[in-house]
């Protein structure tokens, strides 16, 4: 699954540590979300969708399995 994290976070002059901060992770796991290695749960896409005031699925590129 690939997202939009990093380029929302810094088009609004946002760390890594500031938005784990405010949703309340650390910044271990926004490295991880960035960079593609971790599924966030849906209580944590949901936390970092509403934080850009977005849907998950403006923030979160969902591609099928082949």
């Amino acid at each position: 699954m690939q997202n939009r994290i990093a380029k929302l976070r810094s088009s609004q002059g946002l760390t890594q540590q500031g938005l784990a901060d405010e949703i309340g992770v650390s910044r271990q796991t926004i490295i991880s979300l960035e960079r593609g290695r971790y599924n966030p749960s849906i209580f944590l896409a949901h936390k970092i969708a509403a934080r850009f005031g977005l849907t998950i699925e403006e923030v979160f590129i969902f591609k099928e399995e082949e």
